[in-house]
């Protein structure tokens, strides 16, 4: 299983980033994705999760701005990030909680990351 997730860059405080993150290998079902970031001397924080039914969840920090999508039959999640902060600036990685078989264990896998850089 490998997550790939793109979509990073520079842009300017205000501006707006979309982020992708594709799942694909022997994937049975898809359970919670997540978006989590690191910033530079930080921990790895959650920044939003989406069920596999739609239900939301947002870090404090990100709510209004940032909105967590998916597609299931792409086995794909998304983050629109808008309002830009240079706080965002982050290593940004998906997450997703899935099985590959019927019988698997639920199992956290990651993609690669990818940096936000927002500049003021």
């Amino acid at each position: 299983v490998q997550l790939q997730a793109s979509g990073g860059g520079l842009v300017q405080a205000g501006g707006s980033l979309r982020l992708s993150c594709a799942a694909s290998g022997n994937i049975f079902s898809i359970y919670n994705m997540s978006w989590y970031r690191q910033a530079p001397g930080k921990k790895r924080e959650l920044v939003a999760t989406i069920t596999r039914g739609g239900n939301t969840n947002y870090a404090d920090s990100v709510k209004g701005r940032f909105t967590i999508s998916r597609d299931n039959a792409k086995n794909t999640v998304y983050l629109q990030m808008n309002s830009l902060k240079p706080e965002d600036t982050a290593v940004y990685y998906c997450n997703a909680d899935l099985r590959t078989s019927v019988v698997s264990a639920l199992t956290a896998y990651w993609g690669q990351g990818t940096l936000v850089t927002v500049s003021s």
